[in-house]
């Protein structure tokens, strides 16, 4: 994390004005369209492991050569922030590799720097893992190996490789043959030939403390000569502000800390990593990630690297991100509309679908760009096929049957989902139901084919259609109240005309605690444009205020008991063991206690709106519903 996060890419699609309801209403043919695409549950999980680059770097030191027994790797965050969906991916590749072939993934965090390192996301870091549907062979930290680490510095001083150094930072860029007048000659730093022993009691001098910030680091005696600006004398131990020194684990113990160049390696080396896996912004450090074990003289894990992920139309640094929640615009750091992992589980989207998404891309050295809508495309794809589904209306308007008995009541038995497995649930249809607002015309035409007065339309799984007849207005807002219809259920049993289109619909039937009253928070893209920080006013100018909608006063069929009792959707492993409790049962052997679904992890399609998942502010008296993405869009009629 921290300087390894991704950088901010931008842009997203210009966000739709239009309220979700009005947006999503042009989907009214009589079934809602299956996806043409791939299943994602079917498809080969670990195919971006058995042909391409991936596939290529196994090769290079497989089991089967002979050139290691087993397959070990590790992801390796730091603890300074939390994961966001460019983490995704190395996750999926670090665990999914060693998964793959048999192996072991450890989870090790990198908290070589204090300045940041927080509990919080430490164990936000191990949560997201497991929700993933991971689960590392060991959680290992950094810091564990301050003292090995050390001594093996001093013992790189002794080897004439490292030297401690006095020099202000614009004099080590001038070395480096930068600063002004740029592109001149490197020179060495006037400390590195100075002598072992007296390098030697300077680090240690360090270490106990006589030197301030920017005093004194070591650093490694590479070569200057070498084109490669990783092997320019790279830092190994520097000494950090007094308020940033104490370490979250070890305390006041240290004074000095060691870099990523110098840890990365030797703790790699430390733990038998067989394949190394990062970026390539780490490529050009593979030489002096070799060079150190080299000189040291340490098992060396063979390191190679992946093009990263990067979303556009979003902000992933750790600094923006608080800026946008330091300033309103942002709730927090679960907020649905960021591309934080624990946004994106708020949100509703499910472990599998991301993993999916993941394997979809594929791996090769070339960065992946992604626009939100491309990733939106692959979630949509994958909820298609794995969620139940739900009549919701987000912004009722009541309809009353007036040729129907007020006691009138018909149990529909309606399927959750085309496919059979989900099983079906039984819905009350009475004299009262309730359609979307934007689903009724007070004056017909042509070219449109849902309600209006003397149309006849649909009522999605009832038997027969209605027919508007009149509506009712409040005399001070003008607005529609009641619209009046008759059933066209024919006398002489005949089968009734079948209508142009079909809505959806919830009826009011309290015995059966119908309908189910809730709070629908639909998202759109925070940004407006696909880079904000282009913005010539700062990214923050590029925010979108209609990012948020809220719909107070949705309506949810009964049908949502059930699908909450049945929660998760989909059944997936990180979802199955969501807590602490749960896996230390399991660790025991003993079966672990009965645990309510995650808010989350209670999803559905809300037939002809969107997907929607359970908000975790959710109270008995108050059921919040999150817009997970919108449904497929279809050239629907008016």
């Amino acid at each position: 994390m921290g300087s390894k996060n991704p950088p901010d890419q931008s842009k997203a699609p210009k966000p739709k004005k239009e309220q979700l309801s009005k947006q999503m209403k042009s989907t009214c043919a009589p079934k809602p369209k299956r996806a043409q695409a791939t299943n994602p549950a079917t498809d080969d999980p670990q195919s971006m492991f058995k042909v391409g680059f991936l596939s290529d770097v196994y090769q290079e030191r497989s089991i089967e050569s002979g050139a290691i027994d087993k397959v070990v790797t590790r992801f390796p965050p730091e603890p300074n922030g939390f994961l966001h969906i460019g983490h995704s991916k190395a996750i999926a590749i670090n665990f999914g590799f060693a998964q793959q072939h048999g192996g072991e993934c450890y989870l090790r965090f990198d908290d070589t720097n204090p300045k940041g390192e927080e509990e919080q996301y430490f164990i936000a870091i191990e949560e997201m893992v497991r929700w993933l549907g991971f689960e590392p062979k060991r959680v290992t930290y950094s810091s564990d190996n301050f003292e090995r680490l050390y001594a093996l510095a001093e013992a790189l001083v002794e080897k004439g490789k490292a030297y401690v150094c006095h020099c202000t930072k614009t004099e080590i860029i001038a070395q480096r043959g930068g600063g002004e007048g740029e592109g001149k000659p490197r020179y060495a730093c006037p400390h590195r030939d100075r002598p072992t022993s007296e390098s030697l009691a300077e680090f240690r001098a360090m270490r106990d403390g006589k030197y301030e910030a920017g005093e004194a680091a070591l650093r490694m005696k590479q070569n200057l000569d070498d084109g490669n600006p990783q092997m320019w004398d790279l830092f190994a131990y520097r000494i950090p502000d007094k308020d940033h020194r104490r370490h979250h684990r070890t305390g006041d113990k240290w004074r000095i800390y060691p870099t990523y160049d110098f840890t990365h390696c030797l703790c790699d080396s430390f733990e038998g990593i067989t394949h190394s896996l990062c970026t390539t912004e780490f490529e050009l450090s593979r030489v002096s990630y070799e060079w150190l074990c080299h000189q040291l003289e340490v098992y060396k894990p063979m390191q190679r690297e992946y093009g990263r992920l990067n979303v556009s139309g979003t902000v992933l640094s750790k600094r923006k991100i608080i800026e946008l929640v330091n300033n309103g615009h942002a709730h927090g750091w679960d907020d649905p509309r960021l591309y934080t992992l624990i946004a994106l589980r708020r949100r509703g989207i499910p472990p599998g679908a991301i993993l999916s998404f993941v394997n979809e891309l594929g791996v090769t050295k070339a960065p992946s760009n992604i626009e939100l809508k491309r990733f939106e495309t692959s979630i949509r794809r994958y909820l298609e096929l794995t969620v139940p589904r739900l009549m919701l209306v987000l912004e009722p308007l009541a309809v009353i049957i007036d040729d129907l008995d007020d006691d009138h009541l018909e149990l529909l038995d309606v399927p959750f989902s085309k496919d059979p497995t989900y099983g079906s649930h039984k819905v009350p249809f009475t004299k009262k139901v309730y359609i979307e607002r934007s689903d009724f015309r007070e004056v017909d035409s042509d070219d449109y084919f849902r309600l209006a007065p003397g149309k006849s339309v649909g009522l999605l799984k009832a038997p027969f259609p209605i027919t508007a007849t009149s509506f009712d207005k409040d005399p001070k807002t003008g607005e529609v109240t009641v619209v009046h219809a008759k059933y066209e259920k024919p006398l002489d049993g005949s089968a009734p005309k079948k209508p142009k289109s079909f809505i959806h619909w919830v009826a009011s039937s309290p015995v059966h605690n119908s309908p189910i009253k809730a709070t629908v928070r639909a998202f759109n893209p925070l940004f407006k444009s696909n880079n904000p920080a282009a913005h010539p006013d700062g990214f923050l100018a590029d925010i979108n205020p209609e990012s948020e909608q809220i719909f107070p006063d949705a309506m949810i069929e009964s049908g949502f008991k059930e699908i909450k009792d049945r929660a998760p959707w989909p059944a997936e492993a990180g979802e199955k063991i969501n807590n602490a409790e749960t896996r230390n049962c399991q660790a025991e052997g003993a079966a672990p206690a009965a645990t309510e679904p995650k808010p989350e992890t209670v999803r559905f399609q809300g037939m002809r709106v969107a997907y929607f998942c359970v908000d975790r502010e959710t109270t008995t008296d108050n059921l919040i519903l999150n817009k997970i993405v919108t449904l497929k869009e279809d050239i629907g009629k008016d």
